[in-house]
Protein backbone atom coordinates (compact mmCIF):
# COMPACT_ATOMS: atom_id res chain seq x y z
CA UNK A 1 0.00 0.00 0.00
CA UNK A 2 0.83 3.78 -0.71
CA UNK A 3 2.10 5.36 2.62
CA UNK A 4 0.67 8.43 3.76
CA UNK A 5 2.17 11.63 6.12
CA UNK A 6 0.40 14.68 7.23
CA UNK A 7 3.06 17.43 7.76
CA UNK A 8 1.36 20.34 9.62
CA UNK A 9 2.81 22.92 11.92
CA UNK A 10 0.71 21.74 14.89
CA UNK A 11 0.86 18.13 16.04
CA UNK A 12 -2.98 18.13 16.75
CA UNK A 13 -3.82 18.94 13.49
CA UNK A 14 -1.76 16.59 11.54
CA UNK A 15 -2.90 14.27 14.35
CA UNK A 16 -6.52 14.92 13.48
CA UNK A 17 -5.99 14.83 9.85
CA UNK A 18 -4.55 10.78 10.66
CA UNK A 19 -7.75 10.26 12.72
CA UNK A 20 -10.18 11.12 10.25
CA UNK A 21 -8.45 9.30 7.16
CA UNK A 22 -8.40 5.81 9.23
CA UNK A 23 -11.69 6.55 10.06
CA UNK A 24 -12.39 6.08 6.59
CA UNK A 25 -9.21 3.79 6.03
CA UNK A 26 -8.55 1.62 8.77
CA UNK A 27 -5.49 -0.36 7.09
CA UNK A 28 -3.82 2.63 5.43
CA UNK A 29 -0.56 3.32 6.40
CA UNK A 30 -0.91 7.10 7.26
CA UNK A 31 1.36 8.88 9.87
CA UNK A 32 1.69 12.37 11.20
CA UNK A 33 4.67 14.55 11.48
CA UNK A 34 3.02 17.78 13.16
CA UNK A 35 4.64 20.25 15.09
CA UNK A 36 8.60 20.48 16.78
CA UNK A 37 9.82 18.07 19.32
CA UNK A 38 9.40 19.91 22.50
CA UNK A 39 5.37 20.15 21.39
CA UNK A 40 5.40 23.58 19.95
CA UNK A 41 4.31 24.55 16.93
CA UNK A 42 6.79 24.55 13.41
CA UNK A 43 7.98 21.68 11.18
CA UNK A 44 10.73 19.31 11.99
CA UNK A 45 13.07 17.42 9.87
CA UNK A 46 13.54 14.59 12.32
CA UNK A 47 9.56 13.78 12.38
CA UNK A 48 8.90 14.59 8.61
CA UNK A 49 11.49 11.40 7.92
CA UNK A 50 10.40 9.55 10.58
CA UNK A 51 6.86 9.36 9.25
CA UNK A 52 7.92 8.74 5.76
CA UNK A 53 10.12 5.86 6.88
CA UNK A 54 7.22 4.42 9.15
CA UNK A 55 4.85 4.14 6.60
CA UNK A 56 7.06 3.65 3.47
CA UNK A 57 6.47 -0.54 2.74
CA UNK A 58 8.00 -0.65 -0.78
CA UNK A 59 5.21 1.21 -2.48
CA UNK A 60 5.89 4.66 -2.09
CA UNK A 61 4.74 7.97 -0.08
CA UNK A 62 2.82 10.65 -0.20
CA UNK A 63 2.95 13.65 1.32
CA UNK A 64 0.45 16.63 2.17
CA UNK A 65 1.20 19.45 4.02
CA UNK A 66 -0.41 22.71 5.50
CA UNK A 67 1.53 25.13 4.55
CA UNK A 68 4.82 27.22 4.47
CA UNK A 69 7.93 25.69 6.05
CA UNK A 70 6.03 22.51 5.62
CA UNK A 71 6.22 22.52 2.03
CA UNK A 72 10.16 23.77 2.49
CA UNK A 73 11.19 21.24 5.31
CA UNK A 74 9.55 18.30 3.51
CA UNK A 75 10.79 19.12 0.21
CA UNK A 76 14.34 18.97 2.21
CA UNK A 77 13.98 15.70 3.50
CA UNK A 78 12.56 14.10 -0.12
CA UNK A 79 15.92 15.54 -1.43
CA UNK A 80 18.06 13.90 1.76
CA UNK A 81 16.39 9.96 1.27
CA UNK A 82 16.82 10.80 -2.96
CA UNK A 83 13.40 8.84 -3.52
CA UNK A 84 11.75 9.06 -7.00
CA UNK A 85 8.68 6.72 -4.83
CA UNK A 86 8.03 10.26 -2.51
CA UNK A 87 5.44 12.70 -3.85
CA UNK A 88 4.61 15.89 -2.30
CA UNK A 89 1.08 16.63 -3.36
CA UNK A 90 -1.07 19.76 -3.81
CA UNK A 91 -4.28 19.56 -2.20
CA UNK A 92 -6.34 20.56 0.91
CA UNK A 93 -5.02 18.21 3.98
CA UNK A 94 -7.88 16.80 4.93
CA UNK A 95 -9.61 15.85 1.97
CA UNK A 96 -6.58 14.57 0.28
CA UNK A 97 -5.22 12.51 2.84
CA UNK A 98 -9.19 10.80 3.06
CA UNK A 99 -8.89 9.81 -0.56
CA UNK A 100 -5.16 8.68 -0.46
CA UNK A 101 -5.93 6.68 2.10
CA UNK A 102 -9.07 5.16 0.77
CA UNK A 103 -6.95 4.79 -2.49
CA UNK A 104 -4.19 3.14 -1.08
CA UNK A 105 -6.41 1.06 1.01
CA UNK A 106 -7.97 -0.31 -2.23
CA UNK A 107 -4.40 -0.97 -3.52
CA UNK A 108 -4.08 1.56 -6.17
CA UNK A 109 -0.92 2.63 -7.25
CA UNK A 110 1.52 6.23 -6.30
CA UNK A 111 1.26 7.53 -9.70
CA UNK A 112 -2.48 6.99 -10.07
CA UNK A 113 -3.53 8.50 -6.05
CA UNK A 114 -1.16 11.83 -7.54
CA UNK A 115 -3.51 11.88 -10.73
CA UNK A 116 -6.68 11.33 -8.42
CA UNK A 117 -5.41 14.36 -5.96
CA UNK A 118 -5.25 16.22 -8.86
CA UNK A 119 -8.31 15.95 -10.13
CA UNK A 120 -9.96 16.19 -6.74
CA UNK A 121 -8.39 19.40 -5.81
CA UNK A 122 -10.68 21.95 -7.24
CA UNK A 123 -14.04 20.12 -6.20
CA UNK A 124 -16.04 22.67 -4.89
CA UNK A 125 -18.09 21.60 -1.22
CA UNK A 126 -20.45 24.43 -1.88
CA UNK A 127 -22.92 24.44 -5.17
CA UNK A 128 -22.22 27.69 -7.33
CA UNK A 129 -25.35 30.27 -6.48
Amino acid sequence: MVGIVIVSHSQKLAEGAVELAKMMAADAPVAAAGGLEDGGLGTSFDRIMAAIEAVDAGDGVVVFMDMGSAVMTTEMVIEALGGSDLRMLDAPVVEGAVLAAVESQMGTSLDEIAAKIQQARDVKKLAEN
